[in-house]
């Protein structure tokens, strides 16, 4: 038999997949078509542009949402190389906005550390626009090439001579793609701060040029990392003025930490890698976390803080009030975890660990005074901890003793979580119209009475001894604090019922500042929800009708042909004010009522805006009312 004389090498292996893929399926590589995805175009191309920097080759990014939406990113790198790519006869440009899985960060030494990691971003924002156009000033000249959804509709033309360097990445969001292509201003503020929070010295400015919307910003951080501590600590009391720094390069791992505490009971600390948020942490988190503990346990012995007996502090004790940022760069970073958002390098740990603990023990001996205030905090902490241990333990003897429930909760029959939901309701009047309107098959009410902690100022054992706090407890059966379980919770919804008024407002921030701070899975797992009672009766002619809004009353009473002496308009100002049909037909029947989902998006912006509502500091909170009072509709005072 003869021998196959051909060779079987890179030239036979075809690209079966181009972008048709990326637009049959762009949530593989955006991770949804929503706003989010929408938002994530303008990171991709941008984190190209951060890879220059990191490179040592840029210094300025210019981010412009333009009058149509379409948006235009300038940065002041080398340019993409123009030369012509051999193997594909296409110039390198129209190679890395064409071919997926294609670029300079794959080993080929253009890029130590890249947080473009994919090789996906440019082509897959291609795929996804309805045109994009590229102009690349590098040697001397000017360059240009056009596309329609992610295929060349020009070459790759020279337009002249330039003695800038640089790329410029304009595209339009595909209609056809994204459900929505109208771009937030806010939304990309906050990435692209973090982004110049994570590269000091990096300038980036964002411009509005929309009509009614323009507006522009400047973001550069000389001090970067530490700076981003100081602005997530802005609105609380710190503990000690300028937050711990440390940074160091050791077996091509590059870290930086920053930390400081403040005076409140929770603990912030934000992991990055390759200036990836990894939400799930991940070995450099975990190395850091325990260095801070060993240290802060050494000092306290060395120093009597801890006598012989006591145990040591734990790392619950020693992180309490601390916010901090941990971010490191990586040239081949390995994510895991369900949103590939966890730092799975193992060697990343003990570099982690050593750098911190040289950090901070330096720290601590430099600084007595502010070492006996952490120690302090710490050792509270541990007592604080022993209370809540023993109040928690409480709670679960008297919830097993009694087998039971609190008196005022109106259970429902069914056992099965998954259908089974609980109204929270302030005040009795309303408690007693919605056990008499529910469908007691699956619905449970349990009335509040009395004031609802502002569990922002007070520790877990403090917590503990609220009778009203106790009560959801015991009534959720999942635990609170670090013994919280999402898998025990009796109830898949938990929907909050208040008036619609400013008390009802207030009771709404108290109860979702205590589940985000101590049963944070009830949010994470989606089971807030806050309901929507109307705020209007109309009748007209024997007709009842229900609107939750201004607006709404509006468009109706147009529709009912106007306002006449038939027509009867009643403001509710309570859910007292309505009977046990009303309250089931307007707010507790699934097929009518109206629910708005609790989340968190984003921990970092809750934390803040927590902080703000429920925190010390009166002046953030004024700024924060003043600012959003444009967006309220219904205040009732």
């Amino acid at each position: 038999m003869e021998k196959n004389t051909q060779t079987y090498d890179e030239s036979q292996i075809q690209v079966l997949e181009g972008l048709e893929a990326v637009r049959k399926r762009p949530g593989m590589y955006i991770g949804s078509t929503s706003s989010r995805g929408l938002h994530h175009l303008v990171y991709e191309i941008v984190d190209n542009s951060i890879d220059e920097a990191l490179a040592g080759f840029c210094s300025n990014i210019e981010v412009s949402i333009n009058e149509d939406n379409s948006i235009t990113v300038i940065d002041d790198g080398r340019g993409m190389p123009t030369g012509l790519n051999e193997k594909l006869g296409k110039s390198s440009v129209e190679v890395i906005m064409t071919v997926l899985h294609a670029g300079g960060k794959f080993g080929g030494g253009g890029y130590k550390v890249s947080g473009g990691l994919h090789g996906v971003g440019a082509s897959v924002v291609n795929a996804l626009s309805e045109w994009c156009e590229v102009i690349v000033k590098r040697d001397g000249y000017a360059w240009k090439q056009r596309y329609s959804r992610g295929n060349a509709v020009t070459d790759l033309i020279q337009i002249g001579e330039s003695d800038e360097h640089g790329t410029t990445v304009s595209f339009k969001p595909d209609v056809e793609i994204f459900e929505d292509t109208v771009y937030d201003f806010e939304v990309l503020s906050k990435r692209l701060r973090e982004l110049a929070f994570l590269n000091k010295g990096i300038r980036i400015t964002l411009i509005d040029k929309r009509e009614g919307e323009e507006n522009q910003e400047l973001y550069h951080y000389e001090g970067g990392i530490r700076e981003f501590v100081s602005y997530l600590n802005k609105n609380k009391e710190v503990l000690h003025e300028e937050p711990i720094y440390i940074e160091a390069m050791r077996d091509d791992v590059f870290v930086e930490v920053s930390l400081q505490y403040n005076n409140s009971y929770t603990e912030n600390i934000y992991s990055f890698a390759n200036n990836i948020d990894t939400v799930e942490g991940g070995t450099h988190l975990s190395g850091f976390k325990s260095a801070l503990t060993k240290v802060i346990n050494d000092y306290a012995r060395r120093y009597n803080y801890l006598k012989e007996k006591d145990n040591n502090l734990t790392g619950d004790d020693v992180r309490e009030g601390l916010t901090a940022v941990v971010s490191v760069k990586i040239t081949n970073p390995q994510f895991e975890g369900q949103t590939k958002t966890k730092l799975g390098n193992s060697e990343v740990r003990s570099i982690v660990d050593s750098i911190t603990a040289e950090g901070v023990a330096t720290f601590l001996e430099e600084n007595p005074a502010i070492s006996k205030l952490i120690i302090d905090k710490a050792l509270m902490a541990t007592r604080a901890r022993d209370a809540a241990r023993k109040a928690r333990e409480l709670t679960r003897k008297s919830a097993l003793e009694r087998s039971t429930l609190p008196g005022k909760l109106a259970d429902c029959s069914s056992k099965d979580p998954l259908e089974c939901e609980i109204y929270i309701v302030e005040g009795d009047s309303a408690g007693g119209s919605a056990k008499q309107g529910r469908d007691r098959r699956f619905q449970a009410i349990l009335p509040l009475r009395g004031k609802i902690l502002n569990v922002e100022k007070q520790r877990l054992d403090r917590i503990l001894t609220s009778d009203t706090i106790k009560s959801m407890v015991t009534a959720f059966g999942a635990g609170i604090g670090d013994d919280f379980d999402e898998s025990k919770l009796r109830y898949n919804r938990i929907i909050i019922m208040t008036d619609a008024d400013v008390d009802g407002a207030h009771i709404r921030t108290l109860l979702l500042t205590f589940f985000f701070r101590y049963m944070r899975g009830l949010l994470d797992g989606g089971h807030v929800y806050i309901a929507q009672p109307p705020l209007y009766q109309v009748k007209k002619n024997k007709k009842e009708y229900y609107v939750y809004s201004d607006e709404e009353l509006e468009t109706l009473l147009k529709e009912i042909g106007g306002k006449d002496s038939s027509t009867s308009i009643q403001r509710y100002k309570g859910l007292g004010e309505m009977n046990a049909s009303q309250l089931w037909d307007t707010t507790m029947d699934p097929e009518k009522r109206i629910l708005l989902k609790a989340t968190v998006e984003d921990a970092k912006e809750a934390d803040e805006i927590f902080t703000i509502l429920m925190g010390d500091k009166v002046e953030p909170r004024r700024e924060f009312i003043e600012k959003n009072a444009k967006k309220v509709s219904n205040l009732d005072i």
